[in-house]
């Protein structure tokens, strides 16, 4: 769980993580990289530190991908599902999420917000991420609806080795190039989905958009 200035939302959303429905035999870590937030959000964190919430904190601010990116080398778990701290995304999709894992049908599970209910989005970002899917599409032939979906799960396994260089949102098409080169098919499920508008904190902006669009021509022919 990346986090950087969620003191509104970051208490609840550890307390969805902790109280969602999990399989029979299925243990929870919950692992929280805090990068460096100075409005009291790091405070709150280090109070739900326990047995299963372990906390780790940037001195610096780096960006969401330098988050994540600490949060993998510490992950002790066979299954990751990055899990964003601002309750756009509603940990009671886990059980979706995990279902084709559970059934062999895939190692990696992408959750769209295009093809369950959501609060629709701002038309700028519907289109940039539209836009953004098809590129993928395109140079990775592949027929995804969500490549920016912040609802990723991964098993442990088809992770292994990938060097993730992206400090920031474009995280996203990074690992999702790098997946997608392995030779492995993300598997699509529908989640819900309520976005946030500026003024309730939203961080990703159109130059975003941008920097996604060029991770995902770099790393078609970079590793």
């Amino acid at each position: 769980m990346p986090a950087y200035n969620e003191k509104n939302t970051i208490k609840e959303i550890i307390r969805q993580v902790r109280n969602v429905e999990l399989p029979d035999g299925m243990d929870r870590e919950i692992i929280i990289v805090d990068d460096a937030s100075n409005d009291g959000t790091a405070d709150i964190i280090k109070m739900e530190s326990d047995s299963i919430v372990r906390v780790f904190t940037h001195k610096k601010n780096q960006g969401k991908g330098a988050a994540i990116r600490t949060g993998l080398q510490h992950a002790n778990g066979d299954l990751i599902i990055i899990q964003d701290t601002d309750l756009e995304y509603d940990p009671s999709d886990y059980q979706r999420l995990l279902a084709p894992i559970l059934k062999k049908k895939a190692q990696v599970v992408y959750g769209s917000r295009f093809t369950g209910e959501r609060r629709n989005m701002m038309f700028w970002h519907f289109l940039g991420n539209r836009l953004l899917s098809l590129t993928t599409n395109i140079l990775y032939n592949t027929t995804l609806s969500d490549m920016e979906t912040g609802y990723k799960l991964f098993t442990k396994e088809s992770l292994e080795g990938i060097d993730i260089k992206s400090n920031h949102f474009n995280f996203e098409p990074e690992i999702t190039a790098k997946i997608l080169r392995r030779k492995i098919r993300i598997y699509e499920v529908p989640i819900s989905y309520s976005g946030r508008e500026f003024a309730e904190g939203k961080k990703i902006t159109w130059i975003d958009g941008f920097a996604a669009l060029w991770a995902l021509i770099k790393y078609r022919v970079v590793k």
